[in-house]
Formats: C-alpha cells, sequence, structure tokens
C-alpha cells in the first residue's frame, strides 16, 4: 500500500513537472499569426482627417461640409481592378458553370472517370470508394438538397477543360458546351459567341446591420443570397455617349489583351460587390488547401475610407497630388480628366489609361482621381455627412440605390477630381467612365506618425 501511495505521488509530481502551464490562467494557445500584405494592396494607416470640403463649395451643391472623422487602418489596391483582374473573375464563374453541367450530365448518364470522356468531369463523390469518413457522412446525409439537387458536391477540377471544338472528348461533352453559346442563328461571321448572360455568379453573405438592429431574429433569417449576372455591359461605350463613334471600344476594351491593364468599366455596383465576394473565396480557398488561417474579407471602400485613402496624409488639399491646381510646374497634367471644354485629348489620353499612370499619390496609390470614378460601398445622402458617426463613418442604406463614386474621370471636369467631391449613380447601373477598387481590413491598430505624437 505504502509503494502505491507512493507511486501515486510520484506520478503527480511528475504531472505537475510536465505541466507548462503550472495551473496558470495562461489562455487558449493558437497558431503563430502574421499580417500579410495583399498581392497589389497597400497598406492605408488609419488616423484623423477632415473630411469634406476645405474650400469654399463652388458648385453650391452643399453635400460635403467639412467635418473631423477617425478611420481604421485598411489595405487599398494601389490601381483600379483592370480588365485582367476582372477577366479572371469572369473566366472563373464561366468554367465553374461548365464544370457544373459537365458533372450534371455525367451523373445522369451514369458515368464516371474510369469511363473516360465526359466522365472525366464527374463529381469527386461518384467515388464513394476514395471518400474520407467526414465526405462519406456529409454524401449520405446531405447530397440531394437545394434547388437543384446537387448543392454541396464537389467538382472535379482537376482536369483541365477543352475549349476547342476539334478536342471535345464526345458528344455529352459538346451537347454541354454547345449550351454555353449563343444559338446558331445569333452567329456571325462564322463565329459562335458565349451566352454571358449565363454567367452568374452565386454567393449568400450576413446582413450585419439587420442582425445588430433586432438581434430577435434567427440567423436565417439575416442571411442574403444573391445571383448575379458578372460580365461588364460593353455597350455602355454606345449608350454613354449619343451620335458618337465609340465602337472599337465595345468591340475591344473588355476582352482584348492591348487593354488588359486598363481599368475594368461597365460593372455596375451589384457586380462589383460580388466581385469582392469572390476574390474573397479564391484567396480563402487557396488558404484552406495550405492550412492556413482565412483572411478577411475583400470589399468596397467607405465613403470615408476611400476620401482618407485618396488624401495621402495630407489635410485639407485639394487633390491627392496637394493642389490647388491639376498641373504641376511644368504644365504636365496630373491626372486623366476633361480639361478643356470638347477636348478630351489634351491630357494625352482620349479615354482610359492604363490603371498604373501618373504618379500615386503618397500612400502609393494611383489615379485615385481621374481615369475612371469609383464604386464605394456608401448611399448617397446629401446630409449624409451632418449625421455620420466620428468614428469609421459609414452611410448604406439598402432601400436607396443611389450608390457614391468618387474621383472623378476621363469625361469629367477638374471639379469632381476634387477628393472631397460627391457623385453617384444608381446601383444597378453601368457606366463606361466607372470602375473600382477594393479593400481589406487590417489586423491591429496601425496608424499614421501625425496620431502617434
Amino acid at each position: 500500500m505504502k509503494k502505491f501511495l507512493v507511486l501515486t505521488t510520484v506520478l503527480t509530481l511528475l504531472a505537475s513537472c510536465g505541466s507548462k502551464d503550472r495551473g496558470e490562467l495562461v489562455g487558449v494557445k493558437g497558431k503563430k499569426w502574421h499580417p500579410e500584405k495583399p498581392y497589389g494592396m497597400e497598406l492605408v494607416p488609419g488616423g484623423a482627417f477632415i473630411m469634406g470640403k476645405a474650400d469654399d463649395d463652388l458648385a453650391g451643391v452643399h453635400d460635403a461640409p467639412a467635418k473631423t472623422v477617425t478611420v481604421r487602418a485598411f489595405y487599398m489596391d494601389e490601381t483600379e481592378i483592370t480588365n485582367s483582374e476582372y477577366r479572371q473573375f469572369v473566366n472563373w464563374v464561366r468554367d465553374s458553370i461548365v464544370r457544373t453541367k459537365l458533372a450534371i450530365l455525367a451523373d445522369e448518364v451514369g458515368m464516371t472517370p474510369d469511363d473516360g470522356g465526359i466522365g472525366e468531369y464527374a463529381f469527386k463523390d461518384a467515388d464513394t470508394a476514395n471518400m474520407t469518413v467526414y465526405e462519406k457522412y456529409m454524401f449520405e446525409n446531405y447530397s440531394g438538397l437545394g434547388p437543384t439537387g446537387y448543392e454541396g458536391r464537389k467538382l472535379n477540377k482537376d482536369i483541365d477543360l477543352v475549349f476547342d471544338i476539334n478536342d471535345y472528348p464526345d458528344e455529352y461533352y459538346a451537347e454541354v458546351m454547345d449550351t454555353m453559346y449563343l444559338p446558331i442563328e445569333e452567329s456571325y461571321n462564322g463565329q459562335r459567341t458565349w451566352d454571358v448572360k449565363k454567367f452568374k455568379f452565386q454567393y449568400t453573405y450576413m446582413d450585419i446591420q439587420k442582425a445588430a438592429h433586432n438581434r430577435s431574429l434567427a440567423r436565417k433569417d439575416v442571411l442574403i443570397k444573391e445571383e448575379i449576372e458578372v460580365y461588364p455591359d460593353t455597350t455602355t461605350w454606345i449608350r454613354d455617349f449619343a451620335y458618337s463613334y465609340n465602337e472599337p471600344m465595345h468591340n475591344d476594351y473588355f476582352w482584348h489583351d492591348a487593354y488588359g491593364e486598363y481599368p475594368v468599366v461597365g460593372v455596375t455596383w451589384k457586380q462589383a460587390k460580388a466581385f469582392c465576394q469572390w476574390r474573397t473565396l479564391w484567396k480563402n480557398a487557396y488558404q484552406k488547401s495550405k492550412g492556413t488561417a482565412f483572411v478577411n474579407s475583400f470589399r468596397l471602400p467607405s465613403e470615408a475610407e476611400w476620401e482618407y485613402a485618396a488624401r495621402g496624409g495630407l489635410q485639407a488639399a485639394t487633390f491627392p497630388w496637394g493642389g490647388p491646381y491639376a498641373r504641376n510646374d511644368r504644365g504636365c497634367f496630373m491626372a486623366n480628366f476633361k480639361p478643356v471644354r470638347g477636348d478630351y485629348a489634351a491630357d494625352q489620353a482620349l479615354y482610359t489609361v492604363e490603371a498604373k499612370s501618373y504618379e500615386p499619390n503618397d500612400y502609393n496609390l494611383y489615379n485615385m482621381a481621374g481615369n475612371v470614378s469609383e464604386w464605394v460601398n456608401a448611399s448617397y445622402d446629401p446630409s449624409s455627412y451632418e449625421f455620420v458617426s466620428t468614428v469609421n463613418p459609414s452611410v448604406n442604406d439598402n432601400n436607396n440605390q443611389r450608390k457614391v463614386v468618387r474621383g472623378g474621370s476621363w469625361k469629367d471636369v477638374a471639379y469632381f477630381l476634387q477628393v472631397s467631391s460627391r457623385d453617384y449613380e444608381y446601383a444597378d447601373s453601368a457606366r463606361s467612365y466607372i470602375g473600382f477598387r477594393t479593400v481589406q481590413d487590417y489586423m491591429g491598430t496601425k496608424v499614421t506618425d501625425n496620431s502617434k505624437k
């Protein structure tokens, strides 16, 4: 009995000595984490600034009275989202739809990867023998749910899609691809065109504002499902300018590689929001594959964030470069806009220019004035500056479809290039002079040097 007591005491002491926290409150040990600057983005440190018109409101709009506010740190795209970047989104949506159609047809005809042809594009769960325990459980309990009966099933992305009609693997594949193009009778010049109205992106998000103001709501009551056609409206180049020959821009601007690094236009506010959702999904899918922590969501900037970033740390400046003039001391224009009545080319740019053109501001952000106006996550209210909070101010009313655009564009006069000027367009409208850039919240409290002092 004494031997047993001694052994128990020794084991207890060993266990106590082996405990890293020694019985103290040390918190849950988490994984090591380091902030990662997203590719193509710049860190905008948080701080306070005077938002609104610092000088006289020459246009007499009275919608931007000066007000001191504070914003938190965030990352922002150094350029407007380009045609090339937005095409990555469009192609992903297109390919996902094609793969889904292929997998569904393979399932309907009972073909698997061993059968070749369309069978190689079958759902990954078609072969239940290679499933993990969790995958098998989810398949047996949740497959067949949803409107189509195929929600939640994994697509096989290991095999490349075939777009050359001479290399289609079988007739089933040809049948699926045929549904993605416009009908034969709508083709001309021997070419068939993608039916871009089928390029639809589906996503779900949580309306946090709604949940915060009515805490009795269940989670399912604040989940919003959206389905958005993602292809830009290229006809804006013609519709925006009556009695004008802009067909070349309509025909080539979005898809041709010559304009790959130019800012995307013809995108609605809702499409810009969908792009943000996709970019988050795309990045976090990669993070998951590497077993690393998810990143914060990409989103449109608030109006205050946009103006703070556009100022580049300069207080009471008229333009991102300071001002009050749109030319430098050598007489060169500082941005792409319409400097003379009827003369769009006086600044050496007839339409848009490449997204990384002109000198960046002090936050290393390009074209925060001119080139294309930019959607922000705000609804336009001429009196909003009067009632917004002074900390991270944001006004976005879901019932107000007039969404704010900032920065001015290639077709605007210098007034709209001012960092304090406000304008709006309707959320479902697309224009040949409106684009966007995204932001991501910074995990921390980095502030400006001025704030530290």
